[in-house]
């Protein structure tokens, strides 16, 4: 059997042949026209598909050591109607990059904003593609080392339309409720999983 070969393709086997801006709301949708290589040689007929142009974003999950504790957000998200009984979510802190490269930069900004929180130490998790089919937007994930102790309230900018609670929980309570699949968004999914992964390393680190 002859062995098959991974990521033999780059940015140069696909050919943009033109690119429409079909939407410019809240969000921008481009219509991508394209050309790929095939895996057994030559080159496709050209596609047309639709892409969400929202630039990418931050996440981030804030922890105490000193407690084992996290805090996530919980706020609406219209589009979770469809498949769920409730659209309030719980959440990492979350915020668009805006075309800024100083992520960690975003994630303490998020953080003021979404619960009122000074995060001390960040780490890097991962990064990852929220729904490549559909969207350019990479998501970057961190951990921050915070107190914890007092926080808790609600915030948001009404500007933005954000009503955010803040919920400081144990992580065996937020791993029970990621078990359960009450928590089903990927940047949250990801990050406690990561840290479930991670935490001893990361309290030698920290400690």
């Amino acid at each position: 059997m002859t062995k098959s070969t991974i990521n033999e393709f780059a940015n140069e086997h696909v050919q943009i042949l033109e690119t429409e801006r079909v939407f410019n709301g809240f969000f921008k949708i481009d219509a991508y026209y394209f050309k790929h290589a095939l895996f057994d040689g030559g080159m496709s007929e050209t596609i047309r598909r639709e892409i969400l142009e929202r630039g990418h974003a931050v996440a981030v999950l804030p922890y105490d050591p000193q407690t084992d504790s996290v805090l996530l957000i919980e706020q609406i998200r219209i589009g979770a109607m469809v498949s769920k009984d409730s659209p309030w979510l719980l959440e990492c802190i979350a915020g668009m990059a805006e075309g800024s490269e100083d992520y960690e930069g975003v994630a303490r900004k998020e953080a003021k904003e979404e619960a009122g929180l000074e995060l001390d130490e960040l780490h890097y998790m991962t990064s990852y593609l929220s729904s490549p089919g559909g969207t350019t937007e990479r998501l970057y994930l961190y951990i921050a080392k915070a107190d914890l102790t007092h926080a808790g309230g609600v915030y948001g900018l009404p500007s933005e339309g954000e009503d955010i609670k803040t919920h400081v929980i144990s992580f065996d309570e937020a791993m029970a409720r990621l078990n359960s699949e009450e928590i089903d968004n990927a940047a949250t999914v990801i990050s406690l999983q990561w840290l479930a992964l991670h935490k001893k390393e990361l309290l030698d680190k920290w400690q």
